[in-house]
């Protein structure tokens, strides 16, 4: 048997954590965060939440639909013979509306039920609202009436504060060059965070040492060239 530097590692993975606890409030989703929390005060029943992929609105959303009891549903499920259930329940949300094929007369008459019946409905999308492709001017109309908010990539405290927090959630210690020194190579997502903070686990895992800046390098090149 020859002796392997590398230690076996298991990838038990870590669940998303969508708890309100878990969200950080910076400039870059203050506006989103503290319109969702003025729930139920809104000018409409319905909201449009923007956001890039990796900027936290899926997360925000998961918070506001706990607190609301709503049910959540990707768009691309969204059919005209669920319209009327989905709509009983007072709070609806929608997500990645701009990434399917939606049944646009299922959607606008979900938007007017739910308005009938007094239901809160927030719709997530990476895209501006022109750019979804949508063919129904009834429906464009009637998402153009709906307030709407944008989420920014994630800016340099904010990627620092969740890569802190991704490090102690997995009860890892690392210097804080080490943070600053991914805050300034790391594309501005917080999923690609919480991607290299896993990876990074592993390795130090499976070679028994500390995180170090090489380390940190090694995987980054690893991912750009996985690309």
């Amino acid at each position: 048997m020859t002796d392997n530097p590398k230690q076996l590692t298991f990838d038990l993975g870590m669940e998303p954590r969508f708890g309100r606890e878990d969200f950080l409030v910076s400039p870059s989703n203050e506006l989103a965060y503290n319109l969702l929390e003025a729930w139920p005060e809104w000018p409409d029943n319905v909201l449009l939440l923007f956001g890039p992929e990796g900027s936290g609105k899926s997360h925000l959303a998961a918070i506001w639909a706990e607190q609301a009891h709503a049910w959540t549903i990707d768009a691309f499920a969204l059919t005209k013979d669920r319209v009327p259930h989905l709509a009983s329940n007072g709070a609806l949300l929608i997500e990645d509306a701009d990434q399917a094929l939606i049944d646009e007369a299922a959607f606008f008459h979900l938007l007017n039920l739910t308005r009938e019946k007094g239901s809160y409905v927030v719709i997530t999308a990476a895209k501006p609202l022109g750019e979804w492709g949508l063919n129904t001017p009834d429906l464009v109309s009637r998402l153009r009436l709906a307030p709407s908010v944008s989420m920014e990539a994630a800016d340099n405290a904010l990627l620092g504060a969740v890569l802190v927090k991704l490090f102690m959630d997995r009860q890892l210690i690392v210097d804080t060059s080490i943070i600053e020194y991914i805050v300034v190579r790391l594309a501005r997502s917080l999923s690609r965070a919480e991607k290299l903070v896993s990876l990074l686990d592993k390795e130090a895992l499976s070679r028994r040492r500390r995180i170090t800046k090489t380390m940190v390098s090694d995987i980054l090149g690893r991912e750009e060239n996985d690309v």
